[in-house]
């Protein structure tokens, strides 16, 4: 097939609307080589204070390791498309990278749903595939509730998200009973005028059994201010 034929095909493919990231990509492009690399990256998601005595966890072929092993409860990674909303256009984005540090009793619970999802993607399990696994594994208890006091730091700099925007605003994480009947987070003074909490309420299939709600800061890890809300 000819160069000016191909480039033809893939136009027309955009124009119908083909996803980019319609399928899991080769491992290797989701894998980062240098061990050293993930490593930091993955501490840049919170104030070194508490990073550097996190402990560390890199993916591998066989899932995520422990290649540093901490002292003060949290646990710090680079998590991986795949935790995305099931409906999300970046699903299997092999460029997302989004840097987390977890605090102990998030390390305890919500941890496990990422290394749940991480299984599934490492061993080719297709996106529907893989979320009734994952809907079952909840039902079943299989996964527990998110512990009392949970929450995450995401405060890296270099954190890629998604194609647009590739990266958001350093913010901390809360995962709290899905307490609100209408989906609002008005327990939480979300997404009122003035208020610092944000909560996502738009349609994403997303069964984990939590409301998350999101507190953007002012300051990146690394103390270098952040662009304005």
């Amino acid at each position: 097939m000819s160069s000016s034929r191909t480039a033809v095909l893939f136009a027309l493919s955009l124009g119908l609307g083909v996803a980019p990231y319609a399928e899991m990509a080769p491992l290797s492009r989701y894998l980062i080589a240098d061990r050293r690399a993930e490593i930091a990256l993955a501490r840049s998601a919170a104030p070194a204070v508490l990073s550097a005595h996190a402990t560390v966890l890199v993916l591998t072929q066989r899932g995520y390791d422990t290649a540093v092993q901490g002292t003060n409860g949290f646990k710090c990674l680079v998590e991986r498309s795949w935790e995305s909303p099931f409906d999300n256009a970046d699903f299997w984005n092999w460029k997302l990278r989004g840097p987390v540090c977890y605090n102990p009793p998030a390390s305890r619970t919500v941890l496990r749903y990422t290394i749940f999802r991480t299984k599934m993607a490492l061993a080719g399990v297709g996106k529907a595939q893989m979320l009734d696994r994952f809907q079952a594994a909840i039902t079943n208890r299989q996964l527990p509730p998110a512990a009392q006091g949970s929450m995450a730091y995401m405060m890296s700099k270099q954190q890629y998200l998604g194609d647009s925007p590739k990266a958001w605003h350093p913010h901390l994480m809360f995962y709290a009973p899905q307490a609100d009947g209408d989906g609002s987070g008005a327990s939480w003074g979300a997404d009122r005028r003035g208020s610092p909490v944000l909560f996502d309420s738009s349609d994403h299939i997303m069964p984990e059994p939590w409301a998350l709600f999101f507190v953007p800061v002012a300051h990146w890890s690394d103390g270098s201010p952040a662009p304005s809300m």
